[in-house]
Formats: C-alpha cells, structure tokens, sequence
C-alpha cells in the first residue's frame, strides 16, 4: 500500500510538471527495486495505467469547464476544438506506429540522454521570452496547434515529458508560458485518455489486480495532478521553466552515476 501511495505521487507529481513522468516510474522502479527491494503488483503495466487514469481524472475534473466551452464550439471552423483535434493526430499516429518499439526501449541510458536533450531546448526557449510578444489559446492557429501536437508525439519517448516538450514548442511560437501550459494540458488529455482505452485491456485482463492497492494508486494519483496543475499554471505565469531545466540535468547526472555504479 505504502508503495502504491509514493507511485501516486511521483505520477501525479511528474505528470505535469515538466520533468517526464514515465521517466520518473522507471527510474524509481530501478532505484526502489535495487535499494528498497519493492517488486511485484505496482511493477506491472496494470498499475501504470491505473496511475495514468488517475491523472486523466485530474486533467478532466480541473478542466471540465473548459471542456464544456470546447464542446459547444464543434461546429465554428476556428474553434479551439478543431485545434485540439489537428494537435492530437500525430501522437496517435505515432502511438499506434511506435508503441511496441518503445515499450522495448525503456533504458535508464535513454532517460537519462532525452533529460538532458530537451532541458537544453527548456532553456534556449526562455533566452528570449521577455524580449518578444506573447499570445494566448485565442490566438492560436491551426500551425501552431500541429506543430505543438507533432512535439506532443516525440514525448512517447521516456524522459522527453509530455508537458515539457509542449510547452517549448509554445514557447518557441510565441505563446505565454501559462497559456502554452493550459494548451500542452488540454492537448494531453485525448492523448492520455487514448493511451488508458488502448491499455485497459491489459488492466481488466491481468491477473495481477489487487483492487484496494490500485484504487489507491488512482485516488493518489488523481489528488496529486490536480494540485500540480493548479499551482503549475500560476507558477508559470511569473517564473520561467528554467528550474525544471536545472533539475533535469541533476537528475540525468544521478543516473549515469547509477549506471556507472
């Protein structure tokens, strides 16, 4: 159980804060497994799927206004709908195209190289944040909201982050930070939902479902990720994602060190 609750919360936590959370589920497995001898039911891909519907609960509940409005706007050509629909198409296409080959390539070595790789981009995004105009959802166009969605596909790889990778590419085409972060979370939530359907017949047909443990993994989860996101959004209005950079790298050192050791 103790297990399940500290999963929950590298889940809800890494999720959404631009630092790869399926970076972070392998590294702490590694780790946990090494160190605190933890194995079995919170090792399976069930648990992850479960821990991953728990932040889809997240993303939904903080959002469920939002999700209301994009509804009602379906049938204007310009709706952010539209958007949303156009940024989704690559990582669906590379979801279904890759799936296999990067469940069999979750190494610490490639974590490790992809922390380091878009923490460099985190930080040439920021170099010129200030000196440039900025806009928000309302501005966006159907470019942007492709390129953006083609960076969402690249997040697949463990260690890029979802967020973190979208983010950027706001960035890089002139949106807010808060305005790219809302964009980045509204755009995850069909691609972590598709990702939870695509699983869930692994999920109801495993025979490794201990219902207490996973229900805990999903309420945790859940709780987590809506407080990230929260105060993630308000963080961003003010600050820069350098930090998140800075811990990246830290991070990436740490696990060559392991790999070393």
């Amino acid at each position: 159980m103790l297990e399940a609750v500290i999963l929950g919360i590298v889940q809800g936590l890494t999720e959404f804060i631009p630092v790869s959370s399926s970076g972070h589920l392998i590294i702490f497995r590694q780790f946990s497994a090494s160190f605190l001898n933890w194995h079995g039911i919170i090792n399976t891909l069930s648990f992850d799927v479960a821990l991953h519907f728990g932040t889809l609960l997240a993303l939904l509940f903080y959002f469920r206004k939002d999700w209301i409005e994009i509804i009602k706007t379906l049938p204007q050509r310009e709706s952010l709908a539209w958007k949303l629909f156009i940024g989704s198409i690559p990582a669906v296409c590379a979801g279904l195209l890759l799936h296999s080959w990067i469940e069999q390539h979750r190494s610490l070595a490639l974590v490790a190289f992809t922390l380091s790789f878009v923490s460099i981009f985190m930080i040439v995004s920021e170099r010129n944040y200030e000196r440039s105009e900025r806009f928000g959802l309302d501005k966006l166009d159907f470019r942007s909201a492709l390129i953006i969605g083609i960076a969402q596909a690249f997040a697949l790889v463990p260690g890029v982050s979802r967020s973190g990778i979208t983010i950027v590419a706001g960035l890089m085409r002139k949106m807010r930070r808060d305005e790219a972060a809302r964009f980045s979370f509204l755009l995850g939530t069909p691609a972590v939902a598709g990702a939870s359907i695509f699983e869930a017949q692994n999920f109801m047909g495993s025979e490794h479902i201990v219902f207490n443990i996973f229900i805990v993994g999903i309420i945790v989860s859940a709780v987590t990720g809506y407080l990230v996101i929260k105060y993630l959004l308000l963080f961003l209005q003010k600050h820069s994602l350098r930090p998140f950079a800075y811990y990246r790298f830290l991070l990436a050192f740490v696990i060559i060190l392991f790999i070393k050791g």
